[in-house]
């Protein structure tokens, strides 16, 4: 059983669990409504670009469908080229989250990605927009390569968080750069989501395992051939990632060591 202390803390909410979950790919409706009730998710991210700009006009639409008491939406600027694209979508994700009725949510995933080839962050754009939109009010997660120097400089902006990519979205690569993902871990103030290019529950581990503060994933969950039952192995891979790092793993030795001892049991008593 997790520690029912150990929140994760985003600006000014706290939240017990520490797996996000995206809402793309899912073959249908009710295999993502169905995932994120079996990942115990709190944080639900909707790219805002899928989303009619007034929920009202569909009650049958998705975002009616789930239930807003028990989830915190992150509203995310992905298809944003530029800065001033990211900036507009981000406030109509606070207009979204009104109409669920979480008047309060000023959160935003900021993704600002100009190459449409390989879908890497833009460290320029995403700073350029990251400094207004913490200055309007928003709490800003934005999403960035494993850039241990950018991280601080965001951190350094008033964003609540960093979000480095494991390895490229929706590539199902796991963690390619995990030297300067414990970079960013160890220097950061504010926690470190992991995000993008985790494929499987074991890497959603270690992710934790480096001391990361969450993950969020959305492709292995939604991809993968029963996603319900994935997104139950994500959370529990998280949960156990989170539980292995608070433990502190056994230091690695050269030579083999006995686990039980050679005196006869006897001579022990």
């Amino acid at each position: 059983m997790m520690n029912s202390l150990d929140k994760l803390k985003i600006a000014n909410k706290v939240f017990s669990s520490r797996l996000m979950l995206g809402t793309g790919k899912y073959k249908t409706v009710t295999n993502a409504i169905d995932s994120i009730v079996k990942s115990e998710c709190e944080i639900v991210t909707v790219a805002i670009r899928r989303l009619p700009t007034n929920i009202n006009r569909d009650n049958a639409s998705f975002l009616n469908s789930l239930n807003w008491k028990n989830l915190w939406l992150l509203p995310n600027t992905a298809g944003s080229q530029t800065a001033e694209e990211a900036i507009r979508m981000a406030f109509l994700g606070h207009e979204l989250a009104c109409q669920i009725g979480q008047e309060d949510n000023f959160f935003v995933k900021l993704e600002v990605i100009s190459d449409p080839k390989y879908l890497l962050p833009d460290p320029i754009g995403t700073l350029k927009a990251a400094e207004f939109l913490v200055k309007k009010g928003f709490t800003v997660l934005p999403y960035i390569n494993a850039d241990p120097m950018l991280a601080l400089h965001l951190e350094d902006l008033g964003c609540a968080t960093v979000m480095p990519l494991g390895s490229p979205i929706g590539s199902g690569q796991g963690l390619t750069n995990i030297t300067n993902l414990q970079i960013i871990i160890e220097n950061a103030s504010v926690p470190v989501i992991i995000d993008a290019g985790i494929g499987t529950p074991s890497e959603a581990a270690m992710a934790m395992e480096l001391g990361a503060d969450g993950v969020l994933l959305n492709t292995a969950v939604a991809q993968s051939k029963n996603p319900e039952k994935m997104a139950t192995a994500m959370n529990l891979a998280v949960k156990a990632g989170r539980l292995a790092f608070m433990a502190g793993r056994m230091e690695k030795k050269q030579y083999a060591i006995a686990s039980s001892p050679r005196t006869h049991i006897s001579q022990i008593f």
